[in-house]
């Protein structure tokens, strides 16, 4: 059940993330300004700016699937590390060029990577020892911080003028007849 809570919704959300930013370099454009303008900005005078709001959305993806996965090198069975990103991006295409990085390694990992995830004891470094059950990882700290930084650099470029709305969030449904 983990993986289909997280694996595909990232995917998907961040295919999205793309979409917006298409729309944001195409509002630039328009506007005929640099939109390298949208990194720095934000929505309060202590928050993130935009630029970490995508660094740290992909990084909760890819990491908290690798911890959850046992391929965050903690031991020996680790297969597929994440990529590293060295956070560097200074342009939209380069923040693009991240996000399909990680979509391509979150498409690496089936159900069966998996298997005793839930019971795995996952910790962060800035957890000072402290762990959580797999499931609680991914409940209390993936899920929730992985959206919130996604809904953040939704909302900057929202706030500040892109054309883009809740069905650009969501991005397609698969509804039935």
């Amino acid at each position: 059940m983990l993986y289909e809570i997280t694996v595909p919704q990232f995917i998907k959300t961040l295919k999205n993330l793309n979409s917006i930013l298409d729309k944001g370099m195409q509002f630039a454009e328009t506007k005929k300004f640099d939109p390298s303008v949208y990194l720095t900005l934000r929505l309060a005078p202590d928050q993130l700016d935009f630029a970490h709001q995508i660094q740290i959305a992909t990084d909760t993806a890819k990491l908290g699937i690798a911890r959850v996965t046992g391929n965050d090198g903690s031991n020996a069975s680790s297969t597929k590390p994440a990529p590293k990103h060295n956070d560097t991006e200074k342009t939209l295409p380069e923040f693009k060029s991240r996000i399909e990085s990680v979509i391509n390694y979150l498409q690496s990992f089936s159900a069966k990577d998996f298997s005793g995830a839930e019971e795995r004891r996952v910790t962060t470094p800035r957890w000072e020892g402290k762990t959580l059950s797999g499931t609680e990882f991914v409940i209390h700290h993936v899920i929730p911080n992985f959206y919130f930084h996604v809904t953040m650099a939704y909302a900057i470029l929202r706030h500040n003028g892109v054309d883009i709305g809740k069905k650009d969030f969501l991005g397609p449904i698969p509804y039935k007849a």
